[in-house]
């Protein structure tokens, strides 16, 4: 994970949540490792993690703003 942050300066951490626009719409995720250059996250409602470009079409949401607006 430290070379993942470093090599693509992304604030990347495990349990860190993300929003991923790629399918056209906003799905959101929690981190859970990485791997080959990659991240695995969980996306909200799927069992199992998928790999994802730690910059493509990934927004890392600060912990202490809640995703639902109020």
């Amino acid at each position: 994970m430290a070379w993942v942050r470093k090599s693509y300066r992304v604030p990347a951490k495990r349990g860190g949540r993300v929003e991923y626009t790629g399918e056209g719409r906003p799905e959101f995720g929690t981190i859970r490792s990485a791997r080959s250059g990659r991240l695995m996250i969980q996306i909200d409602g799927i069992r199992h993690t998928m790999p994802f470009h730690p910059t493509w079409r990934l927004r890392y949401l600060d912990p202490a703003v809640s995703e639902i607006p109020l």
